[in-house]
């Protein structure tokens, strides 16, 4: 198959002009933000100087967070003597390549990773016709397919490793449904961990059927293996076909790994491309599996000492939960855990010192709970990220659930913070735990669209503790403590504040006040009133609000774009690459609280 009607459909002129623009307006606000180019303000428009004869001329608002909203619709370049539109993102990427120390190396990759977003974006602006209205009302796994991607990093579709074919059928925005291939490895190979009131066959009733099991039994002793010597694992196809075969040969010639058949059940990815709600019963897990394509900064493999270790994290942090009443009773925080997990080291890159990370992560499975679980009448989840989604019309999805709720803006994003905010200081201020609470991993659950409940998700990516000597630290294990990260106060708290401040706050308050639902000092305001209110109730823990400062002036600017465009590029190195560290941000959480203090 060719592709070629698919192709015609998505790459229409007007299509890619207006994706190109609106990427070079992504790119222009966020490097303007990393500190990577610094156009110079003339009056009532921005002008970004690559050469005499080359200039970029466009309109922004500055916002808080040293952070612009640029007008796709206003961007010039400066081209033989003349302005006029400018309409690609890859020639400005080339234009400030040599500007910023980018290598030949990176931008070569980097075209490819732009393109690739490109291709994405033009197919949402071309089939996903859904209005903000409609969206109100959708499920949570078909509204994660109608998302367009990190709001931070500009080559956020870039998925390297997919052809087109795999786009179309696996990329989330594209809302195939799909099967997922179970193998069996044995148990010499592998390793599997659960939570302690789940085993393995206890895993397998709930996840198969048993006409399946017994199916999956038969494939094996037909191969003269012996069922109990193996565990049975889903694997995405496009992992098995580009990855699985090519890296695992000597253990697929042993029968160490034996393929069995696609399950029955259908899956649909959601926006990290590598997590899968069951759509035939969505009361089953939620399954988390390796794809080894590069996309935003690293592969999206499974780190293995990650994999084994997510159901101790589970129990560790539902731990905390279970025995903190304003977390459980209150709060009613809703933590869906990874309840199981199947690691499987390659027998020769596993002891491969300074191996590529990407080979340490090709094989595993988790389990983790279905947020559908948890959900009382009439509650709704949605992730985060839907809160800064604005569709074809122009219309935020926020101000069509504003207005479906009855609220004004202001009520809403009262109840917002109050919901959002509480829980994710207790676990930080009282437990030295922190979430990195960005707009995929955190979900809002709704009721009467509006704000509720909390839920939390990827514990075993995303959990961090505090370097500190805090009592409440002292239980967590030494098998714990080897593989979460411990980070010292402002390390700690840069996990909410840049991962919900500045990753998802940022543009959820954008989209809002450059639609004129609210006020940004307004909005910001909302969240101060916030934190105080908690540390005004917790007052006893006065010292750790010292500690972990959200009203500090300024904090550590923490980069994504840069990291792959300046500092890490492309390198296949044995660690997985983190956000670069650059200059500092003026907090407007401290800007607002000193306004106050004046007119007092």
């Amino acid at each position: 198959m060719l592709y070629i009607n698919e192709t015609e459909s998505i790459l229409k002129k007007d299509t890619w002009e207006t994706v190109n623009k609106n990427l070079l307006a992504k790119m222009l606000a966020e490097y303007m933000y990393e500190d990577m180019i610094r156009p110079e303000q003339k009056e009532e428009e921005f002008v970004f100087t690559v050469s005499e004869d080359r200039k970029y001329r466009f309109t922004a608002e500055k916002r808080f967070f040293d952070s612009f909203d640029v007008d796709a619709e206003s961007i010039e370049v400066l081209e033989d003597g003349k302005w006029k539109a400018a309409t690609s993102a890859i020639s400005f990427l080339l234009d400030i390549k040599p500007l910023i120390g980018m290598s030949e190396e990176t931008a070569g990759h980097l075209i490819k990773e732009l393109n690739h977003t490109l291709i994405a974006d033009a197919n949402l602006l071309n089939h996903h016709k859904k209005t903000s209205d409609e969206l109100v009302d959708l499920d949570y796994a078909e509204l994660e397919g109608e998302m367009s991607g990190h709001p931070w990093i500009t080559y956020n579709k870039g998925r390297i490793g997919f052809g087109f074919d795999d786009y179309i059928k696996f990329a989330p925005e594209n809302q195939n449904e799909t099967k997922l291939l179970w193998i069996a490895v044995h148990r010499d190979r592998a390793q599997f961990q659960s939570v302690n009131e789940l085993h393995y066959e206890k895993l397998l009733i709930k996840e198969l059927d048993g006409v399946l099991v017994q199916r999956f039994n038969e494939i094996l002793r037909e191969n003269g293996k012996l069922p109990l010597d193996y565990y049975f694992m889903p694997v995405h196809e496009w992992q098995w076909k580009n990855v699985l075969i090519q890296n695992f040969p000597e253990d697929l010639a042993s029968g160490m790994i034996v393929p069995l058949e696609e399950g029955t059940d259908h899956y649909m990815p959601q926006q990290s491309v590598r997590t899968f709600v069951n759509r035939s019963h969505p009361l089953k897990s939620h399954v988390k599996l390796p794809m080894s394509i590069l996309n935003t900064l690293v592969y999206r493999g499974l780190p293995s000492e990650r994999t084994v270790i997510a159901p101790r994290v589970t129990e560790h942090i539902k731990g905390i939960f279970e025995h903190d009443s304003f977390l459980k009773e209150e709060c009613e925080v809703v933590l869906p855990g990874e309840i199981a997990s199947i690691n499987v080291d390659h027998a020769h890159y596993s002891n491969l010192k300074g191996a590529p990370y990407q080979y340490l992560e090709m094989l595993g499975t988790i389990w983790r709970e279905s947020i559908y679980t948890y959900l009382k009448d009439g509650e709704q989840p949605i992730t985060l990220a839907a809160l800064h989604h604005v569709d074809r019309n122009g219309k935020p999805y926020v101000q069509s659930l504003i207005e479906k709720s009855g609220l004004s803006a202001d009520e809403w994003m009262k109840q917002f913070f109050g919901v959002v905010i509480p829980p994710l200081l207790h676990f930080l201020y009282q437990y030295g735990t922190v979430f990195s609470p960005h707009g995929q991993n955190t979900i809002l659950i709704l009721k009467d669209y509006k704000p509720e409940r909390l839920a939390v998700k990827d514990y075993v990516d995303d959990v961090n503790i505090s370097d500190q000597p805090f009592p409440e630290l002292e239980g967590v294990t030494e098998e714990l403590r080897a593989v979460l990260r411990s980070e010292p106060p402002e390390g700690l708290t840069q996990f909410i504040f840049t991962g919900l401040f500045i990753c998802h706050l940022r543009y959820m308050s954008n989209v809002m006040v450059r639609n004129r639902l609210i006020d940004e000092t307004a909005f910001w305001s909302y969240l101060v009133d916030s934190i105080e209110a908690y540390q005004g109730r917790f007052s006893h823990l006065e010292e750790r609000f010292k500690l972990f400062d959200f009203f500090k002036p300024e904090l550590t600017k923490l980069c994504l774009n840069r990291n792959r465009m300046v500092d890490y590029g492309y390198g296949d190195g044995e660690d997985r690459p983190h956000a670069s560290e650059y200059g500092k941000v003026q907090n407007a959480l401290w800007e607002i609280k000193a306004r106050r203090k004046v007119t007092m």
